[in-house]
């Protein structure tokens, strides 16, 4: 397995559709567990294929709960299905996201508290994921990825100023600019 390079936000596959994949192939399998182990070493608790320059609509995940319970897999072609989101301002202490697209830092983003995933596994065979609460944050902002859309595009108007000034900073505004989890430093 490898460790891939993850895309910043002025990347253009970042900010386009993913096409779906076809046939599952040695080469996606191998492209999934290079993603978990890039998830891993990031580390994060889910990584899209755009993030790592790949165009196809295929996410994985992995989450540990409060209780210990472990929570690990990948989906190709999902399709997401959202609870209506709840009116209101997020909180900032329990409802704030990072992406390992803009690295470092965190905003606060309300989401809807449950959804239904459907799509296919790695053997082709059908997936159907129900989750609720920090699960359902990660399949929302997983799937956001494959519609290229960031989650900072979704922050208030004041959060999106933030962004723009620290993405400004640090050059991270433009094509080609990547990262490479275990080796490179992007805090600041």
């Amino acid at each position: 397995m490898a460790v891939l390079p993850i895309r910043i936000m002025g990347d253009p596959v970042l900010h386009s559709p993913a096409d779906p994949v076809g046939e599952i192939t040695d080469e996606i399998r191998t492209l999934v567990a290079d993603m978990h182990e890039t998830m891993d070493v990031a580390p994060g608790v889910g990584l899209a294929a755009p993030q790592v320059g790949v165009g196809l609509r295929i996410y994985v995940y992995s989450y540990v709960d409060d209780d210990e319970n472990p929570w690990r897999g990948e989906i190709i072609n999902p399709v997401l299905w959202m609870a209506p989101l709840e009116p209101g301002s997020p909180d900032p202490d329990l409802e704030s996201e990072g992406c390992l697209s803009f690295p470092g830092e965190r905003f606060p983003l309300r989401r809807s508290e449950r959804v239904l995933v459907t799509g296919a596994d790695l053997n082709g065979d059908d997936v159907r994921i129900e989750v609720d609460g920090w699960r359902a944050r990660i399949m929302q902002h997983e799937f956001d990825h494959l519609d290229g859309i960031l989650y900072v595009d979704r922050l208030d108007d004041g959060d999106w100023k933030t962004v723009q000034k620290i993405a400004r900073k640090r050059g991270w505004g433009r094509p080609g600019v990547s990262w490479l989890p275990g080796v490179d430093d992007l805090e600041g």
